[in-house]
């Protein structure tokens, strides 16, 4: 990114900004050299209540504000906790938003999810079928939760001016990632699940669902850049895809993942858990066209960075240090 930055001299608010997708977002933001970045933890600052947010825009009086903030996990956690997704994720968005609006910040960037779509929307998923059904059963309440959030965008922008866009990423994958297997995504389970069979010389590893249903991949640093390249140059206020326009059977995927790994053993496919949504593949011409993003990581390139990140973190905790 461009020294040459609409955020130089800015000050930066990033909701969410020491997870895994804001820790990569801020290491990019610091190269336009703003005036300060805000990063509120959860422990300090409970965004899902209103005085809370307001304080933090008190304090931190922020120019530009990205909202990365969520909860948010994969068809385990989304079964298990479909009210709190629901409304955390509701009311994040509606407090962080308003706030914006009443401080008069300059732009907003709202990061949503592919669990917004319709289930069975037409693949590739075009922007302008977002609201062609209801999303998929396990995920729907954190989908519709941050679906609502770009009407209200919207609407924020038509009644009070307020510069907010919305972007909606692939599912992301990459080092620094959740590996917990009660709340993580599909690859960082699969390489923590390969992982510990190859250490246990296990003769097979089950996975949930069928393996025939597919989806999309985005490199997390991709991602990051994206979102940094939208709030340089785009002002719009339709949502826009972020992604690789490219899509894998899980089954595939957890046969790149295993040999990524390098386990040798069996993969059991256990059809009793859900597979969630049939396929997922976005439509990415309008980031390429709008504001220029191109994914550049490669799937195999991703994985293979994201396990030797997983192995190193295992291989420093497992070091005994001799007195």
């Amino acid at each position: 990114m461009s020294a040459a930055s609409r955020l130089t001299g800015k000050r930066v608010l990033v909701t969410g900004g020491a997870g895994f997708l804001g820790g990569f977002l801020v290491d990019k933001l610091r190269e336009c050299e703003p005036a300060e970045i805000v990063v509120p933890r959860s422990r300090d600052w409970d965004l899902t209540e209103q005085e809370a947010v307001r304080r933090l825009f008190r304090e931190a009086k922020p120019d530009v504000v990205f909202h990365l903030a969520a909860r948010v996990g994969g068809i385990g956690a989304n079964r298990s906790n479909p009210g709190l997704f629901f409304y955390a994720n509701m009311a994040m968005g509606l407090n962080v938003i308003e706030e914006c609006r009443r401080h008069g910040v300059e732009k907003v960037v709202v990061v949503g999810t592919t669990c917004a779509y319709p289930k069975y929307t037409p693949v590739p998923f075009r922007e302008e079928d977002l609201w062609n059904g209801y999303p998929e059963e396990t995920n729907a309440p954190y989908g519709v939760a941050k679906r609502a959030l770009l009407v209200m965008l919207q609407a924020y922008r038509r009644q009070y001016g307020l510069d907010g866009i919305y972007l909606i990423p692939a599912n992301l994958y990459g080092p620094r990632d959740n590996f917990d297997l009660e709340t993580s995504h599909v690859i960082p389970a699969m390489i923590r699940k390969f992982a510990e069979a190859k250490e246990a010389r296990a003769p097979y590893v089950t996975l949930w669902g069928t393996g025939k249903v597919s989806r999309e991949f985005l490199y997390v640093e991709d991602c990051a850049e994206g979102i940094l390249l939208a709030a340089e140059r785009y002002d719009g206020e339709e949502p826009v895809n972020l992604g690789t326009g490219e899509e894998v059977t899980i089954a595939e995927l957890a046969e790149k993942v295993r040999a990524v790994v390098g386990y040798p053993g069996r993969i059991v496919w256990d059809p009793s858990y859900p597979d969630g949504q049939p396929r997922r593949r976005l439509d990415v011409t309008r980031a390429r066209e709008l504001f220029g993003f191109q994914a550049k990581t490669s799937l195999l390139d991703g994985l293979v960075a994201t396990v030797n990140w997983f192995m190193a973190q295992r291989r420093a905790r497992t070091t005994v240090k001799v007195p």
